[in-house]
């Protein structure tokens, strides 16, 4: 046992004695500059930031990395560090025998290379010039240049640069960033007991970081207290009082996705140098409460469907524009790619609000009839594109108000196709949403891309009144060196009427109870609520984007990479839930008010299959809203409306006024014997068969797939299939 015992003494010794030989006679130079980093400014104080009701969320420090110097180096902490990491650091020359022997004795037991010993030269030599290889070559070069650092350095130096490169876990990189994150201070600034904490952590940064676990963190300090007592650098009574006095660590702040938003809004405001430079207070849009249930509602929600899916959620105050809650993936409580901002994504069926507001103020009202057969649009070169209905149904004759309730495609193709895709893509860039120009008649089935706080500020006026709120997530700014406000007010704008935002929103009512939200009819009923689906291509993206009177919330879901999701990843089933538990929670404590009615609406008794005035013979009638001058003025033909004398114009409702009741769902029409498809020719740009090749990738231009339907496939892509609504348009 004494033999095998001693080999292994001698196996050990021998390498590294050959080392220290080798570095003895053969230095090596070494280059480092003192401070590779700018020098950390004097009185830096951490950007704070609050919620709307000034409720503290988190902070935003500065990114780039700064070099403090030895004096700005508590004298406390550099005793600390030295007695835990080298206690004979001011003695040796770079390597330490004494300590290498010691290591190497307790390393024999354990049968393998000691990698203790290290002396804080040979530890910063390491982390600045070598990697962590564990190989003799390796510890060759380190000996080396430790040997040679000091002589080249003094001890002060080279404790210097030690502080200002190690790693303090959590991403602190240096004693300035260390000194930042967990204690909101300069290194000057930092008590005894904050030293004890960070001396500590160079051992093992993931463990030992002032935010790890409460008992090891405890445990390490009092390691280092310890050391600091058995070398005398502290007395018994020093240790005692540390210990009854422990340091108090600032947590991690709250939602970082949303931080991250309003440090881009703070550089876009004031400049870059502005996080750098710190010291400010910021009373952002947010709700934290809000804001958290948003993250845990929608990372619920989204990976009950599956886990690898992501999604995003914005909320928003419609008449102030406060962006109350955002969350730009199901982890984005840690920051990162936020795609409520950031990722385009087709929209689908989203699209055709829009598209039926642009046609109000056309002239076009809800109780407009336009038939769904089939229509082909000639793409050129002998090609024709047929927009379809999902599941390739037609419903024959339908008014606008049930068109959209019911995603219906071939009608909404037939809309835009009337106004002209050039005069909607001029709509959409004033009510707030972007879009490619030349476009084509594809863009009524959502091709184009747009992101999610895109397509909410574009809805906005529908829910305000005509009036587009622009996002806001900073309210205002305090300066604590200068002691003074900066105010952020919010920018809400007109860009409807709001005769024309109130009657899209009466037909929007609808989609939520008996269209492809239908899920959502008990919301409805407690809460006057409208809204609208949207579902890509092979059932890729799944959108929905509601709003009660106070709020608007958007919410999305999809891969990264876009790939199906599969029968029934709808807006309808999977996004609309997420919001309807936000929404109910967000509204709670709120009344539940309608949508007050404006000037310059009117309401009249129709029959809805003529969309004419109803008379008294008619079987069937339903108040109807219009915007005043475009309400039918004149009777039923079908009911003897031919024998009555014209209407007088219809006068508008008072504002405030109640609005119509809801449409009853409709069954599916009588067959027809089906006609050939109609050659139309494309007005301004036509459709296209082909387009994209997936619903998350941006689509070419010129004509595009039929099968970008909206809320479901509705080319001949996929076998029939029986029909998950009553009727046309969207799965829900």
């Amino acid at each position: 046992m004494h033999n095998r015992r001693h080999a292994s003494l001698k196996k050990l010794f021998s390498p590294v004695f050959l080392v220290i030989l080798l570095a003895l006679t053969c230095a090596v130079s070494a280059h480092a500059a003192i401070a590779t980093y700018p020098e950390l400014p004097a009185g830096y104080t951490s950007i704070r930031v609050f919620d709307g009701q000034q409720r503290y969320v988190g902070r935003i420090l500065p990114t780039q990395r700064y070099w403090v110097s030895i004096d700005r180096i508590p004298l406390f902490l550099r005793k600390a560090l030295v007695a835990t990491e080298d206690a004979r650091f001011y003695e040796h020359g770079g390597i330490d025998v004494r300590g290498i022997a010691r290591a190497l004795v307790k390393d024999v037991v354990k049968g393998r290379l000691a990698e203790g010993g290290s002396t804080i030269t040979q530890q910063l030599i390491k982390n600045k010039f070598l990697t962590g290889e564990k190989s003799i070559d390796r510890k060759v070069k380190e000996v080396q240049l430790a040997i040679d650092f000091e002589k080249k350095y003094t001890k002060d130096q080279i404790l210097e640069m030690y502080f200002n490169e190690i790693y303090f876990g959590n991403g602190a990189w240096g004693i300035a960033q260390a000194a930042r994150l967990y204690f909101d201070k300069n290194p000057e600034e930092l008590t005894e007991a904050e030293c004890s904490l960070l001396a500590g952590v160079p051992k093992n940064p993931g463990r030992y970081n002032p935010l790890g676990d409460l008992a090891k963190v405890s445990l390490r300090r009092s390691v280092v207290l310890k050391r600091m007592l058995d070398v005398k650098m502290i007395s018994a009574q020093q240790k005692r009082a540390i210990e009854a006095h422990p340091a108090t660590v600032i947590k991690p702040g709250q939602a970082q996705g949303y931080l991250d938003l309003v440090r881009r809004q703070l550089v876009e405001r004031y400049g870059a140098h502005i996080v750098e430079q710190g010291g400010l207070d910021v009373i952002s849009a947010m709700d934290v409460n809000l804001q958290k249930q948003a993250e845990q509602l929608l990372r619920e929600g989204v990976r009950k469907v599956n886990p690898n899916l992501q999604g995003a959620l914005i909320c928003m105050d419609l008449k102030t524009g406060d962006v109350l809650a955002a969350v730009g993936g199901v982890d984005n409580a840690k920051g990162g790619f936020n795609r409520a901002f950031a990722a385009k994504r087709q929209p689908g069926s989203a699209i055709k609000p829009l598209i039926f507001a642009a046609a109000l103020e056309q002239g076009y009202t809800p109780a407009s009839l336009l038939d769904d057969a089939p229509v082909s649009y000639n793409k050129g070169n002998g090609q024709t594109w047929r927009p379809h209905n999902y599941e390739k149904k037609s419903f024959g004759e339908l008014s606008l108000r049930q068109a959209l309730a019911h995603s219906n495609n071939v009608i909404t193709v037939k809309l835009l196709e009337s106004l002209g895709v050039n005069n909607f893509v001029t709509f959409a860039g004033r009510v707030g949403l972007p879009l490619r120009t030349p476009n084509d008649l594809s863009l009524a089935l959502g091709t184009d891309e747009v992101t999610l706080n895109d397509l909410v500020s574009a809805y906005s006026p529908l829910a305000n009144g005509g009036m587009r709120s622009e996002g806001r997530t900073i309210i205002r700014v305090y300066d604590r060196n200068r002691k003074s406000w900066n105010e952020n007010p919010p920018q809400v704008a007109p860009v409807l009427s709001p005769a024309t935002a109130f009657v899209t929103t009466s037909m929007m009512k609808d989609v939520l109870t008996y269209g492809t939200a239908k899920g959502l009819k008990n919301f409805s009923r407690q809460r006057p609520a409208a809204g609208k689906t949207g579902t890509t291509d092979d059932y890729r993206d799944a959108w929905f984007v509601g709003y009660t009177p106070q709020l608007i919330t958007g919410v999305w879901v999809g891969y990264d990479k876009p790939k199906p999701g599969g029968r029934g990843f709808t807006g309808g089933v999977v996004s609309a839930p997420i919001w309807e538990k936000f929404m109910r929670s967000a509204s709670a404590g709120k009344p539940a008010l309608d949508f007050p009615r404006p000037e310059g609406v009117v309401t009249v008794s129709i029959d809805p299959s003529t969309g004419q005035l109803a008379t008294p013979d008619c079987p069937t009638t339903k108040e109807e809203d219009f915007i005043a001058g475009t309400e039918p003025a004149s009777y039923c033909s079908r009911h003897g409306g031919d024998a009555m004398p014209p209407a007088a114009p219809a006068q508008p409702v008072r504002p405030g006024a109640a609005a119509p009741g809801d449409e009853a769902p409709l069954q599916e029409p009588a067959r027809e014997p089906a006609k050939a498809p109609v050659e139309v020719p494309g007005k301004g740009e036509p459709g296209g068969e082909g387009g994209t090749g997936s619903g998350g990738n941006r689509a070419r231009r010129g004509c595009r797939s039929p099968s970008r339907s909206s809320d479901g496939p509705a080319s001949g892509r996929h076998p029939a299939r029986t029909p998950a609504v009553s009727r046309s348009g969207s799965p829900g």
